[in-house]
Parts: structure tokens; sequence; C-alpha cells
């Protein structure tokens, strides 16, 4: 049973003027998304900015985001960490407080091996009961889950059952894919790769461009899945210049920009982030309105 299909959105974290979490416009968010036919609410990952968020600022905005999502739609929390007992620590919380499964980036810095990588993920799986979806992002942790790696931690634990997929490379999800032989729920971490991944066997993505076109990037997965292979096609191609100008700075600098200019109010964003550059922001509004969204 998958823990959803579709489109899940990495939703954004939004701050008040004093850069506190603003909740209240959390809930605002998290009623537009699902108003809006996202399938999945992914709280507290790489767009939510974890990693500035303190350890009971993490836990309360993942209590949150299940308290407002109101079992509508699943719930996946992110609780990576480059420490595997702090891993475990975030995990068991987001269990506890009523997540529906755990989005669990690979160590950062550190450069974990294949065989520190099994160890990690294998010693988290054995303290929860939450499904789990391991998350390779190497162009920000500096760390690959290899195909054969995956493959051995989906044989070896129940609950370790899912992949976001954000390395940009095809080869390597299709030989994944082959060798866990079926029993991968697989999402794509690009948005600029959706269809491609879905004609390998995924059945969703966890988007960053649905937190401005949650409608569009379902209505893409959903297509696809029920066979408008061409609706798909075309929604996944005109997203193209918008998703180059989502990713023109660091993510979630120019997804959180998007959003105050749609009127959302999402606050700025914690140091080290930094305030979109207006060349650059002014090619996003550009494309947002090339798009159909302003």
């Amino acid at each position: 049973m998958s823990i959803f299909k579709g489109s899940g959105v990495a939703i954004v974290t939004p701050m008040k003027e004093n850069l506190e979490v603003n909740y209240d416009k959390l809930e605002e968010l998290i009623n537009f998304q699902i108003d809006n036919g996202t399938d999945c609410i992914i709280i507290a990952g790489t767009t939510g900015e974890s990693s500035t968020l303190t350890m009971e600022e993490h836990r309360q905005v993942i209590k949150a985001a299940v308290e407002f999502t109101r079992h509508r739609v699943p719930v996946v929390a992110g609780t990576g960490s480059n420490c595997t007992k702090t891993a475990i620590l975030l995990t068991q919380e987001a269990e506890e407080d009523g997540a529906d499964g755990a989005l669990i980036v690979t160590p950062y810095y550190n450069k974990a091996t294949q065989k520190g990588l099994i160890s990690h993920y294998s010693q988290i799986a054995a303290e929860t009961k939450l499904p789990i979806i391991l998350y390779n992002v190497p162009g920000r942790t500096g760390c690959n889950l290899l195909p054969e790696t995956v493959a051995t931690l989906v044989k070896e634990n129940d609950n370790i059952v899912g992949l976001k997929e954000a390395t940009g490379n095809l080869s390597q999800a299709s030989k994944t894919m082959a060798l866990c032989d079926g029993n991968l729920e697989l999402y794509s971490g690009e948005d600029g790769l959706v269809v491609p991944l879905l004609s390998i066997g995924g059945q969703g993505v966890i988007s960053v461009i649905a937190n401005i076109a949650p409608a569009n990037t379902h209505e893409m997965v959903m297509s696809y899945l029920n066979g408008d292979l061409e609706r798909a096609r075309q929604l996944q191609l005109k997203s193209l210049p918008l998703v180059d100008a989502l990713f023109s700075e660091v993510n979630p600098i120019p997804v959180k920009k998007a959003l105050n200019l749609m009127g959302k109010n999402v606050g700025s964003l914690r140091s080290p982030l930094c305030e979109m550059s207006e060349e650059a922001a002014a090619k996003l509004e550009v494309a947002m309105r090339e798009y159909g969204i302003l």
C-alpha cells in the first residue's frame, strides 16, 4: 500500500517578520494545497528550511501539520539527520505526533560509505513502525545512495518502502527500479523530470512547484497514471521555464519569493539563506506570468 500516489508538496515553512514560525499561515497553506488537489503534505524537508529549525520547532511544525491536515491527506515528515541517533529521535517523535510516513535524507557532510548508509537507515527502520521514504539528493548532501544499496535496504527492512529520487540521473533511477523488482515506491524529487520518472514505474512527485501550482502538478501526475500521457507531457513541458526559475537560486529562496508575489505572505528566510537577487526575482516573475499564475 502506497503512502500516496500523485503530487506531494514539499511545503515551505512560513515565517513571521521576526522569523518565528507562522503557524496560522502554515494552516492556510495546507488548506490551499488540499483544496487544489495535492495528495500529500511533506513537512520539514529541504523546502521547509528544516536545517535552520531547532529540534523543538522541528517537532512542533510536524505536529502542527498533522493537526491542520486533519487526515484529509497523508503527512510525511522530514526526519533526516547526519547523526543516526538524531534521525531516530526525530522519526520517533514524528510517529508519536501522528505522521503517516518519514522522508529521511541521506546523511550530509559525513560522506558515509554505502555500508554506512545501510547501517544508518537500518538502525532508523528498526526503531519505528512508520513507512520510510529514502531521500537521495547528492547535489546537496555529497552522498549518493547507489541502486544496489537501495535494493538491499528495501529487501532487508519491511518499512523502507520508497525513494525520493533527486539525482537527475535517469539511468541510475532505472537501475534502482530494476533491482528493487517492483518493491519500491518511486517519487520524483526533480520537478523537471516527473513524467520521465513515472515512465519507469514512479507513482508521484515530492514537489517544490506544487507550492505555487498545486492543481496542475496533481493533474500532471494523475493524467499519466490514468493513461493520458499526452496531457501529462503537455503539463510537464509547460512547467519547465517555471521550474528553471524556481531553481535559479538555491531552494527554497525562489519558491518563497514566488509565494510572496502571489500574496501568500510566507515571510523571509532564516540565515544563511537570504532574499533572492533582484535580477533573478524579475525573471521568476516573468516565468510566473507566462505560466499563468500571476
